[in-house]
């Protein structure tokens, strides 16, 4: 939903530091993983509840995240596997990250649990939508240049980002939040069905 909102302020200060990392010869794909695997470190973090710690982690991913696409422009290497590594890294750190929560506080596990089935919904919704779209050749740049389709929805990925800060922060609030989230996933899964429901049938 604050995606397309979201981009109006981000865009021009990552375009710029793409830029100054092409000139220095940064692959777009080694930042996609390296980034994941500074992501990832947030999990053992999260587990023993060193949650500032693992909120530096989480950002890094999200910086890395947002300059991936307009490095690999920048340098001129957009490509499929760049597209493909990004959406598989997204959704398995998304999950890995109330994975770390469950470890850390296992009463809370049933609300994280909820939450991942949830992530499963929008994600599962969001990747069908755009393997027909591209079938169909539907595209849009609504969000930004991507390498698939981006459908939009009541939760995307700046919500994501702050739901992951907010738990960092308050992480005595993770049930209410996460079962608060989890339904607003389910809101945009439901919407983005609608969606296919109507763009497809035909």
């Amino acid at each position: 939903m604050l995606d397309a909102f979201a981009r109006r302020f981000i865009d021009a200060p990552l375009n710029a530091a793409a830029r100054r990392l092409a000139r220095r010869g940064v692959e777009a794909n080694a930042l996609t993983l390296s980034g994941f695997g500074v992501g990832l470190v947030a999990v053992p973090l999260l587990a023993i509840e060193a949650y500032l710690p693992a909120l530096g982690c989480i950002l890094l991913n999200r910086i890395a995240d947002g300059l991936d696409g307009p490095l690999a422009r920048a340098r001129g290497k957009a490509s499929d596997l760049g597209g493909f590594l990004d959406i598989v890294c997204d959704f398995i750190f998304y999950s890995a990250v109330i994975f770390g929560f469950a470890l850390g506080k296992p009463e809370q596990a049933l609300a994280a649990a909820f939450l991942i089935f949830s992530f499963i919904g929008t994600g599962s919704s969001f990747l069908a939508y755009a393997i027909v779209a591209a079938k169909r050749g539907i595209t849009t740049d609504l969000r930004g240049r991507k390498s698939l389709y981006y459908l939009g929805g009541l939760t995307e990925g700046t919500e994501t980002v702050v739901l992951l800060v907010v738990i960092c922060l308050f992480p005595d609030w993770f049930a209410w939040i996460a079962w608060g989230f989890g339904t607003a996933c389910w809101l945009t899964t439901a919407g983005r069905v609608l969606a296919g429901w109507r763009s497809f049938r035909a």
